[in-house]
């Protein structure tokens, strides 16, 4: 009977165990780089909230233009002076975070002319911020872990292309992952195409500015029928759910912490493919220490 007992505790202490395990089994994303008053990249991912840095933006880039970084007042790329972020890179994937180069972003100069196009940024990406090689790379010697799709402009062309050459850059020894963050409208009017490849692992949408699919004074619906349109349709292996860290951070849509803990993360948890949240983005997640108040719940 107590060789019984034993047995009944252990399975019953290996239940709860896989059980707490798939609750707290989400990630947080956050986006880094557009306001120099959000602290180094060093000290972000010090704080030990996040599992994924977005380094925003490259938002120039294609059709021949000469692609530049722009990380607000954090570094002078004109300078070549934001190779001192190089140990900082360094310092935040020693602790096993993903740090990840936003290409696009809601204002500047992109769009893929064509496949051709598609195929030389891709190159350019690798050998300027990946595994290849080349004179002036921005981030000095840092390899970055993957190129983030935060397309809102130019046209819909070519990014499918895109990801298709940045994926043939993967190695078994070091992956390039490749993500994106579209509008939560499904399709994404942009990179709704290039989803289709089933090339991205992490999908953060945007689950603001958006009426039609965001939460909004209590009711859930609109959101929990387009995270299921987004888990369903993109073979991605990951989704997200994108948010504002305050109030201050988006149009419409910033959903105070009670209710992310206790409506909205309860009803998506379940899904098979549930990574996480992602948050725009440092600077207004300071404000309000948001990432530190969801991240026991995500």
């Amino acid at each position: 009977m107590a060789i019984e007992s034993a047995i009944l505790l252990a399975f019953a202490t290996s239940v709860i165990l896989v059980l707490v395990t798939g609750i707290d089994a989400g990630d947080i994303a956050i986006y880094w780089g557009q306001n120099s008053d959000e602290g180094t990249l060093a000290e972000t991912c010090a704080t030990g909230n996040y599992d994924f840095v977005n380094l925003a933006f490259l938002p120039t880039f294609g059709n021949g233009q000469t692609p530049m970084i722009n990380l607000a007042g954090h570094c002078d790329p004109y300078s070549n002076g934001c190779t001192n972020l190089s140990s900082d890179i360094k310092s935040c994937q020693a602790q096993g975070i993903k740090v990840i180069l936003s290409l696009g972003g809601g204002a500047g100069s992109y769009f893929l002319a064509s496949s051709d196009d598609a195929r030389r940024v891709a190159a350019y990406l690798w050998n300027n911020f990946l595994g290849g090689q080349s004179a002036s790379r921005p981030f000095g010697d840092a390899i970055l872990d993957g190129i983030d799709f935060d397309i809102e402009g130019g046209t819909n062309q070519h990014w499918d292309d895109l990801a298709k050459y940045l994926s043939r850059y993967s190695q078994r020894s070091r992956k390039v992952y490749l993500t994106a963050a579209p509008q939560c409208p499904f399709p994404d009017a942009w990179v709704g195409g290039a989803l289709k490849t089933g090339l991205f692992d992490y999908v953060w949408v945007q689950f603001y500015n958006n009426l039609q699919c965001q939460y909004s004074d209590g009711d859930i619906s609109n959101l929990e029928n387009a995270w299921k349109q987004w888990t369903t349709n993109v073979p991605a292996t990951k989704i997200f759910l994108g948010l504002p860290a305050s109030p201050e951070a988006a149009g419409s849509d910033f959903i105070p912490v009670s209710d992310i803990v206790s409506q909205v993360l309860p009803a998506i948890r379940g899904s098979a493919k549930y990574g996480g949240v992602m948050l725009w983005s440092k600077y207004y997640d300071d404000q309000t220490g948001y990432s530190s108040a969801i991240k026991n719940y995500v």
